[in-house]
């Protein structure tokens, strides 16, 4: 059985955004540029989806050996549950358009800051400066989250 690639990591194919000098944050150019990445995760999550289906489809086995059938069982709950990630992210990435499309892209939800091109390059998803998140992951730390 092939190993699923993993996809819920930010797509690293994209030319790196380079803003002219002076030029204002998360202007039209941007936001675009970040659609067009976001898309593009979106449609390898999806074909990736499809795969999966296929792949399901055609090696679903009824094996007589009891080891054989918890093997296979095994390989296509590890899928599942890859996949069930990979949903979660979709959801993550669609809601991510919708705030670009709202103009609400790229500021920190806790403090309302910039995140920074590099960083929603690196996370588009992002929604956390890298000092909130670090926070946050603080404060999840210790509440033992």
């Amino acid at each position: 059985m092939p190993v699923a690639e993993k996809k819920t990591e930010a797509p690293k194919k994209f030319t790196p955004y380079e803003p002219a000098q002076g030029e204002e944050y998360m202007n039209e150019k941007q936001l675009e540029h970040f659609r067009q990445i976001l898309l593009g995760w979106k449609q390898e999550l999806m074909e990736e989806v499809d795969r999966t289906v296929r792949h399901l489809q055609e090696e679903a086995n009824n094996y007589a050996d009891p080891a054989d059938r918890a093997t296979q069982e095994e390989g296509f709950s590890l899928e599942l549950r890859t996949r069930d990630r990979e949903r979660k992210l979709l959801k993550k990435i669609n809601e991510t358009i919708d705030k670009i499309d709202e103009d609400d892209y790229g500021f920190c939800e806790a403090c309302g800051v910039e995140i920074g091109i590099r960083r929603l390059e690196a996370r588009p998803t992002a929604t956390l400066c890298v000092d909130c998140k670090t926070l946050a992951e603080l404060k999840e730390k210790q509440l033992g989250g």
